[in-house]
């Protein structure tokens, strides 16, 4: 297993983003659950990933949408551009499976309920 975390913090996977992905805690901000859910794409967490999707738009998503784009893509590094409360706006930076490089960018929008945070959607942007 990786010892540092896939999401780029400096951190042990073990301590940084794993409890989030394997249900052991919640993740305490909006950008916390942002490099979590970078991190379950790189293990191919999909269940987790659905589970932090806020209800409103689950239906948007599907499982096994999620787990293919998770399995085709290496996932090479995260880079945070700006946070707020409830926005994380990222790159993200993927070889696909002919090993073309590619970088996500992305706005995305969180929602805390319950002490809960979860993603809602996101504006994406061409790079």
């Amino acid at each position: 297993m990786r010892s540092d975390c896939y999401c780029g913090s400096g951190i042990g996977f073990a301590d940084c983003c794993e409890p989030f992905i394997k249900g052991f805690q919640n993740a305490p901000t909006a950008e916390k659950l942002m490099r979590s859910r970078y991190s379950a794409y790189a293990v191919q967490a999909a269940d987790y990933l659905m589970a932090t999707t806020h209800a409103s738009t689950r239906r948007n998503h599907s499982k096994s949408a999620i787990l293919e784009w998770s399995k085709s893509n290496q996932w090479l590094r995260l880079e945070i551009l700006d946070v707020s409360e409830n926005v994380v706006e990222f790159k993200a930076y993927f070889l696909d499976n002919r090993l073309e490089g590619h970088v996500h960018h992305e706005k995305s929008f969180f929602r805390k309920e319950k002490e809960v945070w979860f993603y809602v959607d996101g504006e994406f942007y061409d790079v």
